[in-house]
């Protein structure tokens, strides 16, 4: 049915009101934060006055609830109601509540931070001046907010159904619940207390969320759909069949609960719209009941119930809301054309569209009835928002089951615990999870079964990863001159999995079945299994992973490589010497060198090292120990770099210290007057690379940069940073680098095996895109300080560099990855550089860098003998060993998609899609990234629903056990800095965390998308152990509480404008919240538990981190409050990322139109 747009009277949802001059992101309630930058939405203080709720959106309405581990989880939904996953939700306004007029704005006095529940940023929704024509049903990722002088649009997913008994078709229940049978909603289930529900079934009613609703036509809602929503769960006492019916609701409704209902449930819970059906239709009946058999309801109830039922919110605006008038509600797909379709979209966040932000009540139909006094509305619902999958309970639930026994390596396809868990390996023959991770450890025995599941298969290898100091590094084999013993045909490296024949005389290569004979010396007689006798004595016979040393065969020009060198390299310009940098670097120098990497039980480290400073000249010392003071050689010919000396240039350490101290303590008063500004770069990285080739030896550069390199010389640099190339097709090239002169400059260093770290500290543009190249494709790593200050920035700084000059590495080395026949390695991810398709080559490798591999099927697997990986790494130690570390595992086949999704490993696939998604933006807009993300994540989960769940109604949204997670951690990618950024995010600070995202682990990527807060206050003094950590929402934060947040880049102490007084003195040393200095980077030494206990977690966070993460501190409602938000990930974000609920209901209806 068709029912006309009414007039807009009011001004655009989003322009600028009076009294929100210029769009400042309004604090708790609307007033502005100082020195916040601009934000592109309106203030919103709920919702206006005399709009109704619309009928609910074709598509989507999850309950959520969730099943125990080892099922499916399933959401659920009764047909008739309204999406509406809130958060906590406002309360609406009561009909009686004037509507301030539009010069208005919160009354300072108002207790302003309770009346925002979960998952709100305060923010009204963006204008939109024009509508974008989408064909329908199409998703559209990518698009970030648009500038604040042309706020960005929204657009809401999924149309309304036509009638309803189309929309109960659509709508027939979506549980969560881990049954693979279909069980329909609880029928009669009255809204008790939570006990209520029996325990067994995991079924939660939810309201979907109100940015799905469409804003339909500006008028009364059309009488046939029904509006009311039985949610199951909730602790109201009200009897879900008998669904009260009244009037079209208008103006929200002020009081928090009438006396018929019971108390909200404690901790504030996904908001449920109740609006009762419009009047004269009585809603569909409830489906008949049925319970899930033998499940325990597995979200995570948390021990926070702190966040009371907000007060009444003050309406801001008047006038009517604008959106695009649309012909009647359409079915799927639009039946008329010349309407402007609505593109599912999360809040701003893929496409042109408006829709209804999921902050909001419901969505509004337009004005009621103008001038008569509305009728009152029902109060919300409230649905346990713990009822939808929580990573928290995932990673808890792993501790608890995973966390006591070892993890035995012995058995093929073996799922390790998460990362997050404490675990202790005993290799039994396969590699231990530290070195190498599988996307899945159940690999399908045919392409077609790997295509159609669309599962990535990727294994993410740290070849020389750290272990515990409780776990054995590998030992290292020596079989002499001839060297490990290899396959002839595929030169595989002798491994447990090889099979031994015909007494022991030959064996079988398990990855190409070749037959070669066993050499004289390695004969050895076998038991009556098959088994060699010296199995147990031989590492590479009963281990996952060991070492050879290398004979000469393996080593460049047939030659034993000399010990390795480092060389730093100081930048003297201007602002090097101003900040305080120089002096800091050559003080620390001084004690550093003594810490140098040394071979096992080597007294002194074998690595010699050297010197050179530069701005747009360079300058080199001598600092032979027979001098009694260093000296200098200038070349200022930066178009044709030399070294000026051989001899006296790289130096063993404890011989030249004297000569080296007195350089050190030199250099800093040699350029404390410069006024050069201009430094150079690409030659700095030559000259080091020729020292090295002069040596005839690897090593490092430790370059330490301030500023884009202007100065006339080779790899010389433009500004061309330009933030209108955001969210267009040109965007990719901010990402590329911009002369191909760093690509070549980095080869001959790969050849060379000279592997640069480099240190910047800009403060302002430098191209970390062109600058990072070398160190990238060089094995080396990159570290950022932007602003570098001594006083707050040197702790970070110091603790870096000592980290990164005193870690296990490896020169010179070449990493291989074989497989056994069907499947083989075709893509690879990380910090490398490749001259051919299968030799991934490192000039240096660390123990915190991580290769992804990715492989595809070339043949059949079988399901007996299974598939294996070897990764063999040839290296040359820091002692100038030349060495093999080898790993092996084996994976399980399978011929059913059960068995795949059954060992999947989330947090591997995130960490494989994180950086094929970060890879993509070189080559491809972002938005298209984006929306390949989403598309593959739906494929998995649709082709799960599809062929593993057993047939159930289709409004359901049922997740594999072990992917339940990927929602919201694909959400976390989705919403990140480089795939959608915030005004305020620098293209520098995009290329560098892309940068760094490509060499990490898995457990790097899993804190850094999804960060770790734990509630402080619940620290026990007297044990190790740490507090249970919270899901990452605002509304999870109490007033009264202190949060310790780390995402592996940065550790923040969050701290609640109610916290008692005595909490705040024994960890900051003063008497109130008002005292406290937000601008200290360490805590105070106290003679306390608590505060001891406080700094022994942060301190234990940041040495398990290969970054040290600075300390800041927040006060709640201070400025640095919103830059604490961003890290909330389940919430919305300020540009435009879909909150949590809001990104699951949009996978269900991704999966739902896949299905369908």
């Amino acid at each position: 049915m068709s029912v006309n747009p009414q007039t807009h009277t009011g001004p655009p949802y989003g322009q600028p009101q009076p009294g929100y001059p210029g769009y400042l992101q309004p604090g708790y309630g609307g007033q502005p934060i100082p020195s916040v930058p601009a934000s592109q939405y309106g203030a919103y203080n709920g919702p206006m006055t005399g709009y109704q709720a619309t009928g609910p959106p074709q598509g989507y309405f999850p309950t959520l609830g969730f099943s125990s581990k080892g099922s499916p989880v399933s959401l659920d939904s009764d047909a008739s109601f309204a999406p509406n996953f809130l958060g906590s939700l406002r309360t609406p306004a009561t009909s009686g509540a004037a509507a301030s007029t539009p010069g208005t704005s919160v009354p300072p006095g108002q207790p302003l931070y309770s009346q925002f529940g979960q998952g709100d940023v305060h923010n009204g929704i963006p204008a939109s001046t024009v509508q974008l024509q989408r064909p329908p049903q199409q998703f559209m990722p990518g698009t970030a907010s648009a500038p604040p002088t042309q706020p960005a649009t929204f657009q809401q997913y999924g149309l309304p159904p036509t009638s309803t008994q189309q929309l109960t078709n659509h709508m027939a229940g979506m549980q969560i619940g881990g049954t693979s049978a279909s069980v329909p909603a609880l029928a009669g289930l009255s809204y008790g207390p939570p006990t209520s529900v029996p325990p067994a079934s995991g079924s939660f009613t939810a309201t979907g969320a109100g940015q799905y609703v469409s804003y339909a036509n500006q008028g009364p809602p059309p009488p046939n759909i029904p509006q009311g929503l039985p949610p199951t769960s909730l602790s109201q006492g009200h009897p879900v069949a008998q669904a009260a019916v009244s009037g079209p609701p208008s103006a929200p409704h002020l009081s928090s609960q009438p006396p018929g209902f019971g108390p909200p449930p404690l901790s504030s819970g996904i908001g449920a719209s109740s609006y009762a059906p419009a009047a004269g239709i009585s809603r569909p009946p409830t489906m008949p009941a049925g319970s899930l058999p033998g499940q325990a309801v597995s979200g995570l109830i948390t021990s926070q119930p702190n966040h009371v039922t907000s007060p009444p919110p003050q309406p801001s605006m008047t006038g009517p809301l604008p959106g695009p008038p649309m012909a009647g509600f359409q079915g799927p797909p639009p039946t008329h054309p010349s309407q402007p379709a609505y593109t599912p979209q999360q809040n701003g966040s893929f496409g042109q569209n408006r829709g209804n932000q999921p902050n909001y009540g419901a969505a509004y139909s337009g004005p009621a009835n103008y001038g008569s006094p509305p009728a009152p509305a029902p109060p919300p619902k409230r649905l346990d928002p713990d009822s939808i999958p929580s990573p928290i309970q995932v990673i808890e639930d792993d501790r608890n089951n995973r966390g006591s026994e070892p993890f035995v390596t012995g058995v093929r396809g073996q799922v390790p615990p998460l990362v997050t868990t404490n675990f202790l390996v005993k290799d039994q023959g396969n590699a231990s999870p530290r070195y190498i991770r599988c996307t899945s450890y159940n690999i399908p025995c045919t392409s077609d079964m790997a295509k159609q599941s669309q599962v990535p298969l990727a294994a993410v290898i740290k070849p020389l990863a750290s272990l515990p100091t409780e776990e054995t590094p590998p030992y290292l084999v020596d079989h002499g001159e001839s060297g490990p013993i290899r396959c002839n045909r595929c030169k595989a490296y002798m491994c447990p999995f090889m099979q031994f024949i015909e007494g022991g005389r030959r064996f079988q290569c398990c990855f190409c079945s070749c037959v070669t004979e066993v050499p004289s010396h390695y004969f050895q007689h076998l038991d009556h299994t098959g088994r060699r006798v010296d199995y147990y004595d031989r590492p590479e016979l009963s281990l996952g992973s060991y070492e050879f040393l290398a004979t000469v065969d393996y080593c460049k020009n047939n030659k034993y490589p000399n010990p390795p060198a480092y060389i730093f390299m100081i930048d003297v310009s201007y602002n090097a010497i101003r900040s305080g940098l120089v002096r800091l670097i050559c003080e620390e120098l001084k004690t550093l060198l003594d810490y140098l990497p040394r071979e096992g039980n080597m007294e002194d480290s074998a690595i010699r090292v050297g010197f050179v400073t530069y701005n747009k000249v360079l300058h080199f010392y001598n600092v032979k120990s027979s001098l009694a003071q260093p000296q200098m050689m200038v070349v200022s010919d930066v178009a044709d770099m030399f070294v000026p000396l051989l001899d006296g240039f790289l130096v063993n350490v404890n011989e030249s210290r004297t000569v080296f101290t007195s350089l050190l303590d030199q250099i800093p008063e040699m350029f404390a007057d410069t006024r050069e500004t201009e430094t150079v770069f690409g030659p700095v990285i030559q000259a080091g690379m020729e020292a090295l080739k002069a040596a005839e030896c690897a090593g490092k550069l430790f370059i330490f940069h301030t500023s884009l390199p202007i100065a006339e010389a080779p790899g010389k640099l433009k500004n061309r940073d330009d933030k209108k190339l955001i969210n267009t097709d040109k965007e990719k090239t901010l990402f590329q680098p911009q002369t191909a002169f760093y690509n070549n400059l980095a080869k001959e260093c790969v050849a060379q095996g000279c592997c640069v770290d480099l240190f910047l500290f800009p403060n302002q543009y430098l191209d970390v895109s062109t600058l990072g190249v070398v160190p990238y494709q060089t094995g080396g790593s990159l570290y950022k300080y932007t602003f570098f200050q001594v006083e707050t920035d040197q702790e970070r700084f110091l603790n870096d560099l000592r980290r990164d000059v005193q870690k296990e590495v490896g020169f010179d080395a070449v990493m291989r990855v074989r497989t056994s026949t069907g499947i083989r390695a075709t893509d690879f991810f990380g910090a490398f550089y490749m001259s051919n398709t299968t030799d991934v080559e490192l000039a240096g490798l660390d123990c915190d860098k991580t290769i992804t591999v990715e492989f595809k099927h070339d043949d059949k697997l079988n399901e007996e003998s299974g598939a294996l990986l070897q990764c063999a790494v040839l290296y040359t130690s820091c002692a100038g060993q030349r060495r093999l570390r080898i790993h092996n595992l084996s994976l399980s086949c399978c011929t059913q998609l059960a068995d795949l999704y059954r060992n999947c490993e989330t947090d591997t696939l995130i960490n494989y899609l994180a950086k094929f998604a970060y890879r993509g933006i070189l080559n491809n807009p972002v938005k298209t990234v984006r929306d390949t993300l989403i598309n593959q994540c739906a494929q998995i989960l649709a082709c799960y629903r599809k062929n593993c769940a057993s047939p159930s109604s289709a409004g359901q949204l049922i997740l594999p056990e072990c992917m339940k997670l990927l929602p919201v951690y694909l959400n976390c990618v989705l919403k990140s800095d480089v795939l959608q950024p915030g005004s305020e995010v620098t293209t520098d600070d995009r290329s560098y965390i892309r940068q760094l995202v490509t060499s990490m682990d898995v457990a790097e990527t899993n804190v850094f998308f999804y960060p770790r807060l734990l509630p402080l206050t619940k620290v026990d003094f007297n044990s190790d152990s740490l507090p249970t950590a919270i899901r990452n929402s605002e509304e999870r934060l109490s007033k009264g509480d202190i949060y310790l947040l780390e995402n592996g880049l940065n550790i923040f102490l969050w701290v609640g404008v109610n916290v008692q007084q005595g909490l705040i003195q024994n960890l900051f040393g003063v008497s109130s919240f008002s005292q406290i200095n937000s601008s200290m980077c360490v805590l105070p030494i106290l003679d306390n538990p608590f505060s001891k206990r406080v700094r022994s977690i942060i301190e234990m966070f940041q040495s398990q981190r290969p970054h040290y993460m600075k300390l800041m501190i927040v006060k709640q409602e201070d400025k640095l409050d919103l830059l604490f938000k961003h890290f909330l990930v389940e919430d919305k974000s300020m540009n435009g990322g879909a909150s949590y609920v809001d990104f699951l209901c949009h996978m269900h209806k991704e999966i739902r139109q896949l299905l369908s």
